[in-house]
């Protein structure tokens, strides 16, 4: 139990550590954008007909504190989120981030652990099945499935979704609400609403992570069964389901659990893309159009720094799973 804890107590420092580094980097980056804050919202302003000062500018970093030290302003700025959750305004709209984001993020984060749970859900079982089967139709077809995942783009597949859709029902489902829920208050009529057209991200997204996972998961498979304890298992009188799930799955399953916060990242990675293509309103399009239009690095800066804290918490949790399920990782962090 002690040592567990010290397992423990290890990850999550090491997670702490972690997002202290990453909104270092993500608040250089943020100072490292040519033009101070100041400067691209005047600048901003500047194209709305408003004439603008260097005596305007030198008022608006003051105001701003961007006239005090950087490790001044990046300790205020990760105190107010570690310790407030707040990320302060957006640089160009000037809007509290926090009231900007809204129910944004949560969201897009629905959405890409969704595929994710969708991916696995599938990947896993028919993975453990193609490294398993002799069949040779059943192997080529799921190598055919899983190539075609991996090399067609999800932005072609959404597409295609949406051009089928729109010759068969005159809907092209873009949008995760429909008009009459859009701008409504959330109840459970909404959430019906959300989910009718939440499924589509979650299956185009899905539809490259399965294939990665199903990849992965049979070759980690094949690997497994070739090794010389799962023939003295066979030797032992050990076979089919009880041999599968009692060694080679069980110990092909601790890569797969260890790799979901990368997996996640990916889907996240592609979500701004779908996001355009489906006109989605969430936080994959916010970032979007922050990095690519309005070059609003605080309103970047904030989402970057949701995703790297979900996929930190993700791999602390399957740190955590591992540990319980396999004693062998904790000894590896601890030692003993």
């Amino acid at each position: 139990m002690f040592q567990f804890l010290q397992f423990a107590l290890v990850r999550a420092s090491m997670a702490i550590f972690t997002l202290l580094t990453v909104s270092l980097i993500v608040f250089t980056l943020m100072e490292l954008v040519p033009g101070t804050c100041a400067e691209r919202y005047l600048a901003f302003k500047n194209t709305q007909g408003s004439g603008i000062s260097i005596e305007d500018i030198e008022a608006e970093e003051r105001r701003l504190g961007l006239d005090r030290p950087f490790l001044v302003r990046w300790t205020s700025w990760v105190g107010n989120v570690f310790l407030r959750g707040e990320f302060g305004d957006s640089c160009i709209l000037r809007v509290n981030i926090n009231q900007l984001l809204g129910d944004k993020f949560a969201i897009s984060a629905a959405i890409c652990f969704a595929s994710l749970i969708l991916a696995y859900l599938i990947a896993i079982p028919v993975g453990i099945i193609a490294a398993s089967s002799k069949s040779e139709w059943l192997n080529g077809s799921l190598r055919f499935v899983s190539y075609l995942g991996l090399a067609m783009p999800n932005f072609l597949l959404a597409l295609m979704i949406m051009l089928i859709f729109t010759v068969l029902y005159g809907d092209s489902m873009t949008g995760l609400f429909s008009n009459a829920y859009r701008d409504a208050p959330w109840s459970w009529d909404k959430v019906v609403d959300f989910l009718s057209r939440a499924w589509l991200p979650v299956f185009i997204l899905g539809w490259s992570a399965t294939a990665f996972a199903l990849q992965t998961v049979r070759a980690l498979m094949l690997d497994e069964n070739g090794k010389l304890y799962v023939t003295a298992a066979r030797a032992r009188g050990l076979y089919g389901r009880r041999l599968l799930w009692r060694y080679p799955a069980r110990h092909a399953l601790g890569p797969i659990i260890n790799s979901l916060g990368f997996d996640l990242n990916r889907i996240f990675n592609e979500l701004p893309i779908v996001a355009l293509i489906l006109t989605l309103t969430e936080a994959g399009s916010l970032l979007l159009e922050a990095l690519a239009r309005s070059n609003d690095q605080q309103l970047a800066g904030a989402i970057i720094f949701l995703l790297t804290a979900t996929i930190v918490a993700l791999n602390f949790v399957t740190d955590i799973a591992l540990a319980l399920i396999d004693p062998r990782v904790r000894k590896s962090v601890v030692g003993g």
